[in-house]
């Protein structure tokens, strides 16, 4: 005898996911990525492939060039380490503790985000310029912020903070209060405590955060032109140069300098997801 089936039965089987099938998601979303990523990286691809090995070669091992790299490059590692701390400590807060005003600080992290940078860039030099309000404070001691390497690092970490406190944050609302207090029970102090328990937990968000943080920092341009000063072979950032050369109209040098940047950002990507993977398997293998 056979099975009568419900009209809800029926529906089920044929809605199985409440998106479209995969021939149009796929569809759409290969489309999507082929017009808003693909196009302009074959654009560069393509006046990249005009370049000889030899014009490559000169363009990269210009002495304006080298020094671009190496400006941008430290600044945006230095701006990396601050924001791996400063976002891991501000994570922690958010979530372990409750205090007045934790909803608008919580809100106050992603403002980078909805900030458009130039408008970042101009605030800044405001705050660290000698007539700032911080900057006033520290001139009388010599020391000197805005138009500086400092302010480059400043300027990338407030662009780029946002990127190490979300990707934390989740990991340490997961996290099982007992396993902190079974290792306080077991005399482990609460360093021992957060070095052996809780860091390695949270080892995922950390080297992604800090990952694409250092990512964007190589990016930034708007925040960083308006309090770096812009000083060829001092203060000038690879974004800045590429500019300048384009308005050169010299597009070869502008893509070999970009190319290398995209080169550098993508190394970066992938060994974050492959470093993120080990890790994974680790904490899965451990528990």
């Amino acid at each position: 005898m056979p099975i009568l089936q419900t009209p809800i039965d029926a529906i089920r089987r044929r809605r199985r996911s409440p998106l479209p099938g995969l021939g149009l998601t796929l569809g759409v979303t290969v489309t999507f990525v082929t017009l808003i990523v693909l196009l302009p990286l074959s654009g560069l691809a393509w006046q990249l492939a005009g370049l000889a090995p030899s014009d490559y070669l000169f363009v990269m091992t210009d002495a304006r060039t080298l020094a671009a790299l190496r400006v941008t490059i430290s600044a945006a590692l230095l701006a990396t380490l601050l924001n791996g701390i400063f976002g891991l400590l501000l994570a922690w807060v958010l979530v372990r503790y409750r205090f007045p005003g934790r909803t608008a600080l919580d809100a106050l992290v992603d403002l980078p985000f909805a900030l458009p940078t130039s408008v970042a860039g101009i605030a800044l030099v405001a705050l660290y310029a000698e007539d700032g309000w911080i900057g006033g404070l520290l001139a009388p001691l010599g020391a000197q912020v805005a138009y500086t390497w400092w302010g480059i690092v400043i300027a990338m970490t407030f662009t780029s903070i946002p990127f190490a406190v979300r990707a934390i944050q989740p990991l340490i609302e997961e996290l099982d209060p007992a396993e902190e207090a079974a290792a306080t029970t077991l005399g482990a102090s609460r360093w021992q405590t957060f070095r052996s328990i809780t860091l390695p937990q949270l080892s995922p968000g950390i080297l992604t955060g800090t990952g694409l943080s250092f990512v964007r920092s190589l990016g930034e341009f708007g925040a960083v032109i308006f309090i770096a000063g812009n000083i060829p072979y001092e203060t000038e950032i690879a974004s800045l140069l590429i500019v300048i050369r384009l308005d050169e109209f010299d597009y070869p040098a502008a893509a070999a300098i970009a190319g290398t940047m995209l080169a550098l950002s993508l190394v970066v990507l992938v060994a974050i997801n492959m470093a993120q993977t080990r890790l994974y398997r680790r904490l899965e293998g451990g528990t």
